[in-house]
């Protein structure tokens, strides 16, 4: 367990660092935006894989027994999860995460809700604790979550100091909850390249991680366990 909290810290470290505005733009005046988001990317990619790493070598105790149905919590929610991030990472966003400088338009996505990528790792993360019913994975997945739900207040909380007189006009048109906005009228629903080459995106990416590639990375078939036979 000591090793897998280490490797968690170093992931809750190292993801600080976008909150921490004088760090983040000092990095970003020395290397460049390009360049450190090419290297913050890697380097999350890296403490992900240690956290993975870590967890994998905890001991598998049993919580609740598994279900057929626990695994269709995953097909509906991971990927919309995936669809969240990829479309809030490349859209313009002022209030929350995404990889472009832009503080004037917002993306479509964030017509849904202002934080899609910190939702998107929120239903990712639930979607893999009801399904896999042990310590491990609720240590895991539930941490992943619990990081997820903290950013919210965090994100929010900068994106207030930031906008200054500008946020009430600009989080007006939107919501943390999704759909919120749009089904009280207060912003249309939209579609924009970003979102539909996110929707093909997911699509591919949740073929491939059923035709093998969840397997192949992580030595787990999800459709076997949404046989009713298992």
């Amino acid at each position: 367990m000591t090793y897998f909290l280490l490797a968690f810290a170093a992931f809750l470290l190292l993801h600080l660092v976008p909150a921490w505005p004088s760090l983040r733009q000092g990095l970003i005046d020395r290397l460049g935006r390009r360049t450190y988001f090419a290297a913050y990317s890697l380097l999350s990619l890296v403490a992900l894989g240690f956290v993975f790493h870590a967890a994998l070598q905890l001991d598998f105790v049993p919580i609740w027994d598994p279900a057929p149905w626990q695994a269709w919590v995953t097909f509906i929610l991971a990927p919309l999860g995936i669809f969240f991030v990829l479309a809030g990472l490349f859209s313009e966003n002022p209030l929350s995460i995404s990889i472009f400088e832009n503080r004037d338009q917002t993306g479509a996505i964030v017509a849904i809700t202002r934080h899609p990528v910190l939702w998107g790792f929120l239903l990712w993360a639930i979607a893999h604790v009801v399904p896999n019913g042990d310590l491990r994975s609720l240590v895991l997945f539930g941490g992943f979550a619990l990081f997820a739900l903290g950013g919210f207040f965090m994100v929010e909380k900068r994106a207030r100091r930031r906008l200054n007189e500008r946020w009430s006009v600009t989080s007006s048109r939107t919501s943390i909850w999704p759909f919120v906005a749009i089904l009280k009228g207060r912003t249309p629903f939209r579609a924009d390249p970003v979102m539909i080459l996110s929707a093909f995106a997911t699509a591919a990416i949740t073929l491939w991680l059923l035709a093998g590639g969840h397997y192949a990375m992580f030595d787990a078939d999800p459709l076997l366990q949404a046989l009713p036979f298992n």
